[in-house]
């Protein structure tokens, strides 16, 4: 069983920006996927980004050039730097692993007020 420590959300203004972070242990397999989903209050879990052990990642249309995604694999940690956010940026961000098994993190709640 893989825990996921997230941390980051909260509160921010329209235009700015935050990161957030996600740090795995516990895993008995090489993690290959990290990223990130989110679910905003009425919709479904939708993917924001993703990344490879190798470091490729893959985004959301409504996030390129907005997100970044990078990863530090000594650390098992995932990270999303969010810039130009937007209300509709709004949502419940979920970390994301992949290690033979998908696991889940609790949720971390980003809010973005215009």
């Amino acid at each position: 069983q893989v825990q996921l420590v997230e941390s980051g959300g909260g509160l921010v203004q329209a235009g700015g920006s935050r990161r957030l972070s996600c740090a795995a242990s516990g895993s008995s397999f090489r993690i290959s996927i990290m990223g990130w989903y989110r679910q905003a209050p009425g919709k479904q879990r939708e993917m924001v980004a993703t990344i490879t052990n190798g470091g490729r990642p893959n985004y959301a249309d409504s996030v390129k050039g907005r997100f970044t995604i990078s990863r530090d694999n000594a650390k098992n940690t995932v990270y999303l730097l969010m810039d130009n956010l937007k209300p509709e940026d709004t949502a419940v961000y979920y970390c994301y692993v992949l290690a033979f098994v998908a696991s889940w993190g609790q949720g971390t709640q980003v809010t973005v007020s215009s």
